[in-house]
């Protein structure tokens, strides 16, 4: 994931929301060196020197880490450039990627070793010391609880629950909403199993089984901490799409009765209500 001393370039840095977050990011202490544009008329934004391709972006500024604002039509070739040009963690922010991109990206990223988080993600924070993407940083105050999450709406209030109410907050990972995604919740435990992060709760909603799969692996691995579980959803009717596009109830298995009942199973405590979070 991060580790705050991330080498940062803005791919689309001069569109309306990578400008608006470019400025967010900078203000809040993260180490953006440059970004990339094929606006070739704008050289400069907030001090940040704006190139045209990510090789430069490496070679000049050693840039290791992107987060893409590209628009989704060009989100594919933008992140190839990255990977191709030796970026190795790149946080996609960009909603309604083509699934059969993602899926060209996934492989690609895989196959190149390139930790991907998202699509469709409000990326990842480092309560006071770092942010990678888009989401308030007032509503994560710094603390010891590691919150991963597919929405980021939800990301935010239950951080900013826990903020105020419980430890603050490790870490914030948002996984991303879309049905194929760079970073799996087994994979976001790998890193809390490597830091030493012994407190995890995990924002599941319905559809697909990752957050079981996820939980159950991790587990295996040896993750010793305290896990709580909270699932968006559970009113959705069956084959019916709730606002993610990977938020989708197929069959009992991508049911949350079903999640919750394999966790339960497990040992896992799972809540119904966000103040049993605390």
């Amino acid at each position: 994931m991060i580790y705050g001393n991330e080498r940062v370039c803005v791919q689309g840095i001069t569109g309306k929301s990578g400008r608006l977050h470019t400025k967010k990011m900078l203000d809040y202490g993260t180490n953006i060196v440059c970004g990339v544009s094929k606006n070739n008329k704008i050289k400069d934004l907030y001090n940040i020197p704006v190139l045209t391709n990510m090789k430069n972006a490496v070679e000049k500024y050693n840039a290791d880490t992107s987060v893409v604002f590209v628009p989704a039509p060009f989100a594919k070739d933008a992140i190839f450039e990255a990977i191709n040009a030796g970026i190795k963690k790149i946080i996609i922010i960009t909603e309604h990627i083509p699934q059969q991109d993602m899926l060209d990206v996934y492989h690609i990223a895989k196959d190149n070793n390139v930790r991907v988080i998202g699509p469709n993600c409000p990326g990842v924070i480092l309560p006071g010391i770092s942010k990678i993407g888009i989401m308030p940083e007032k509503a994560f105050k710094p603390g010891e609880i590691a919150v991963i999450s597919r929405s980021g709406t939800l990301m935010y209030e239950i951080s900013n629950y826990l903020s105020l109410y419980s430890k603050g907050i490790k870490i914030g990972i948002g996984l991303g909403g879309d049905p194929i995604i760079g970073t799996s919740v087994e994979e976001a435990f790998d890193y809390l199993i490597e830091n030493n992060i012994k407190e995890a709760v995990i924002i599941g909603e319905v559809g697909g089984n990752d957050e079981v799969t996820g939980i159950k692996n991790a587990l295996k691995k040896g993750y010793k901490g305290n896990i709580k579980v909270f699932f968006a959803g559970r009113t959705a009717p069956k084959g019916k799409r709730m606002g993610h596009a990977g938020a989708i109830v197929e069959g009992y298995e991508g049911s949350i009765e079903y999640k919750e009942k394999q966790l339960l199973e497990m040992g896992i405590n799972v809540v119904k209500n966000i103040p049993d979070l605390l």
